[in-house]
């Protein structure tokens, strides 16, 4: 584990309580809403304490209503808006709740009706809610390299580890937070809710799920060298994650 930057440790204080299996992996202390992580623990690179993020309530007044026009995309807005409202935070916390807010707004239940999958229940989208808050702290610079990885940059194996999730299961659950089940509504959706994060979710993910991960990434981050540094970094990491999966006696 390589890590250039040892910050103190990060509490974030949430809504809701996180299931208390997030602390099978290293790093994670949950106690109901209180999320405490030590960096030197639980990241396996981290580069990189500051992020780029906006309120939420700055999102939601002034940004989810907005509608795209023949001469301004929903990407062009999304990149307006991040150069408008974003700063840089270095509460590491505080990304954690903003990153919560932006995923309970995503994964919300009321989408469950219309997904015609049935095998994807409200247990899956807090699952979703949870891991992908974690996800939050993953950053990758504007040159595309990669700085900050933990372990739930692998969403199929740290879901697995902390839901007791089959491989399957796990690769569907990874499927839905990319993107699969969204139609173009909930694209548009996800693109502005991410501004909140300082850019857009972007993956490494083929067709189907192979563990390459996701982050949320600035607008104009080079996805050639992303590429690159993901395709040679990820396997010794992702043992690590399996190597706390409780199994069956």
């Amino acid at each position: 584990m390589t890590t250039a930057v040892t910050p103190a440790t990060i509490t974030a204080y949430l809504p809701d309580a996180f299931d208390p299996r997030w602390n099978r992996l290293p790093g994670i202390t949950v106690a109901g809403t209180r999320i405490t992580i030590d960096p030197a623990d639980y990241f396996f690179r981290f580069e990189n304490s500051s992020w780029l993020v906006i309120d939420w309530e700055t999102v939601k007044a002034e940004l989810l209503h907005v509608e795209e026009t023949e001469t301004a995309t929903v990407e062009q807005i999304a990149l307006d808006f991040v150069r408008t409202h974003a700063r840089p935070a270095r509460d590491a916390g505080e990304v954690l709740t903003i990153a919560y807010q932006v995923y309970s707004y995503l994964f919300r239940d009321e989408h469950l009706a219309a997904l015609g999958l049935p095998a994807v229940t409200a247990e899956h989208l807090r699952m979703l809610r949870e891991a992908a808050t974690f996800m939050a702290l993953n950053k990758i610079e504007l040159d595309g390299h990669i700085s900050n990885v933990g372990p739930c940059w692998f969403f199929p194996s740290d879901t697995g580890v902390v839901f007791d999730l089959s491989k399957t299961e796990g690769q569907m659950l990874d499927e839905v937070y990319h993107g699969g089940w969204f139609n173009e509504y909930r694209r548009i959706e996800a693109i502005k809710a991410h501004t909140a994060l300082g850019g857009r979710l972007v993956h490494g993910c083929q067709s189907a799920p192979n563990q390459s991960g996701g982050v949320v990434a600035a607008y104009g981050t080079s996805m050639a060298r992303f590429a690159v540094e993901l395709a040679g970094m990820k396997d010794e990491w992702i043992q690590q994650v399996e190597a706390h999966r409780v199994t069956a006696v």
